[in-house]
C-alpha cells in the first residue's frame, strides 16, 4: 500500500505542476482573474495533498489499515475538490455547466478534513501510549 500511495502522491503532485503552468500561461487569456485564482487555489490543494499523500506513504508512524482510510479521503478530496474546482474555473469554456455538480466542492473539502482530523487524533493516540 505504501508504495501505491507514494506513486499517487508523485502523479497529483506532477499533475498540479503541469495544471499550475496552464492555468498560469494557457488559461490567462481565456478566462477572468478571480477564475484564474478559482483555479489556482484547486492546483494548491491538490500539491498540498500530493505531500500529504508522500508523507503518509513514507512514514510508519501510521498503521495501515488508518494509512488506506487517509487514501481514499485524500483521493476522493482530490477529486471532488479540486477537480470540481477546475471545472467551476472553466466553466465558461465548456458546453457542460460545472455549476450544476459544484455541491461536491465542499464535499471534498470535508473528506480533507477527515483525513487531516484522523492524523491528528492518530497522533495523540501515539503521544499518549509512548508516554504513559
Amino acid at each position: 500500500m505504501d508504495r501505491k500511495i507514494l506513486v499517487t502522491g508523485s502523479i497529483l503532485g506532477l499533475i498540479a505542476i503541469v495544471l499550475g503552468a496552464f492555468g498560469a500561461h494557457g488559461l490567462k487569456e481565456l478566462i477572468s482573474l478571480e477564475a484564474q485564482s478559482t483555479f489556482e487555489t484547486g492546483v494548491r490543494y491538490q500539491m498540498y495533498h500530493a505531500i500529504l499523500l508522500l508523507f503518509l506513504g513514507g512514514t510508519s508512524l501510521i498503521a495501515s489499515k488508518l494509512k488506506k482510510v487517509i487514501y481514499y479521503l485524500i483521493v476522493f478530496g482530490v477529486l471532488f475538490f479540486s477537480g470540481s474546482i477546475y471545472g467551476l474555473a472553466t466553466n465558461s469554456l465548456s458546453a457542460f455547466n460545472f455549476k450544476n455538480i459544484g455541491f461536491i466542492t465542499p464535499l471534498g473539502g470535508l473528506l480533507f478534513i477527515i483525513a487531516w482530523g484522523l492524523l491528528i487524533f492518530n497522533f495523540f493516540k501515539k503521544t499518549s501510549k509512548s508516554s504513559a
